[in-house]
């Protein structure tokens, strides 16, 4: 399977959008998972993970000759799209509460669920945004760690950097975002 999904990547990269198809299938679960670690602690009227995938996956086929290295490099912009999805959900969300226009349909609207504690999404992003104008390597460790869900080796691995500069700029990270936004930090 390991060859099968390096093989459809490949012929995805090279703008075959079927490759797309026959390999979500075939990752759905890891997919599945890395929407949950995105939606973790968002507060009600946040995407459930299914729904979040198959936006992703929308996203994803509008996307024309992506170049992607390998699995690894995959989740990790599957895991920026979602962000970017969530991001996009609640700036409409908040334009709606203040009386932006007409109300927001979902493709199923029972696939909305309460969460847990409210992470405010749009202060995680703001602070994110801050931090990749002061250290854009930084960010992708905070994007690859906290939206994809990567542990530190693998999100070092997937920067090109040694784990212990990993540990570095992560320490660093979390203590500019702790600082943007108080004990919220990812």
């Amino acid at each position: 399977m390991s060859h099968e999904i390096t093989t459809l990547l490949e012929r995805w990269g090279r703008g075959e959008p079927e490759a797309l198809r026959a390999l979500v299938p075939l990752v759905y679960g890891r997919l599945r998972r890395l929407a949950g670690v995105v939606l973790r602690g968002r507060r009600a009227g946040t995407l459930e993970p299914t729904l979040l995938v198959h936006e992703t996956y929308l996203e994803l086929l509008g996307q024309r000759r992506v170049a992607v290295a390998d699995r690894e490099h995959f989740f990790a912009l599957a895991g920026y799209l979602m962000r970017r999805l969530v991001v996009a959900r609640e700036r409409r969300r908040r334009r709606q509460r203040r009386g932006g226009g007409l109300a927001e349909t979902t493709l199923d609207e029972g696939l909305l669920v309460a969460a847990d504690a409210g992470i405010d999404v749009l202060a995680v992003h703001q602070a994110l945004e801050r931090l990749e104008r002061v250290s854009p390597r930084q960010a992708r460790l905070v994007e690859q760690r906290f939206f994809a869900g990567f542990g530190l080796p693998e999100a070092a691995a997937n920067l090109g950097i040694s784990l212990a500069t990993a540990n570095r700029d992560w320490r660093l990270a979390r203590a500019f975002l702790q600082a943007k936004l108080g004990s919220r930090t990812p």
